[in-house]
């Protein structure tokens, strides 16, 4: 009975060392992430940008990881070409001077294996701020077109555009916006 318990401790040890984080990178045709705002209270206006790159980076064994996610702000897509030019405009994404917005974290947040929410760091207009996402599915496995692991993902925060230097037309247009993650990323 012994050497069961002392093989059944050894194997959980070996486990353990085999246990590494894994690195998947974004997968751009999968990953647009959307905002949402309040226009005048008329309605819920829902726009998303069109290019996405970054990394994750997971170890479910030890519910460790970070994320690294660069959002190309010229990309951004209202469904409308002259409010695509409003919105890149100075007063709100400025994407001349700052043509990328970035979420990085280092704090992934597990609910017993499931991934509940991610604490991080939006910069957005050159502004950071301390944001958690909100996870509400999470799922890792075999992709069956690519026959490689990914995992993909959805994700939401709310944010004030106003702690980002974009309160043009606030209360008009709502300060609170809504940013919604779903992500795909294969592993490498």
């Amino acid at each position: 009975m012994k050497r069961i318990a002392l093989l059944a401790i050894a194997a959980g040890f070996s486990t353990a060392a085999l246990a590494a984080p894994e690195t998947y990178v974004i997968d751009n045709t999968h990953t647009f992430p959307r905002f949402s705002y309040s226009h005048f209270g008329y309605s819920t206006q829902l726009s998303h940008f069109d290019k996405t790159t970054g990394k994750i980076t997971i170890d479910r064994a030890t519910k460790t990881g970070s994320m690294d996610i660069a959002i190309d702000t010229t990309s951004v897509n209202t469904g409308y070409p002259l409010f695509n030019e409003h919105i890149q405009g100075e007063d709100f994404l400025n994407t001349e001077k700052f043509p990328v917005a970035n979420f990085t974290s280092k704090k992934l947040n597990f609910n017993g294996d499931k991934l509940a929410s991610v604490d991080g760091t939006l910069t957005l207009k050159g502004v950071s701020k301390p944001v958690t996402l909100t996870v509400t599915s999470f799922m890792c496995m075999p992709h069956p077109m690519l026959k490689k692991d990914a995992c993909g993902a959805n994700a939401t925060a709310t944010v004030k555009r106003s702690d980002f230097n974009m309160s043009k037309y606030v209360p008009y247009v709502g300060d609170e916006v809504t940013i919604t993650l779903p992500v795909e990323a294969v592993k490498q």
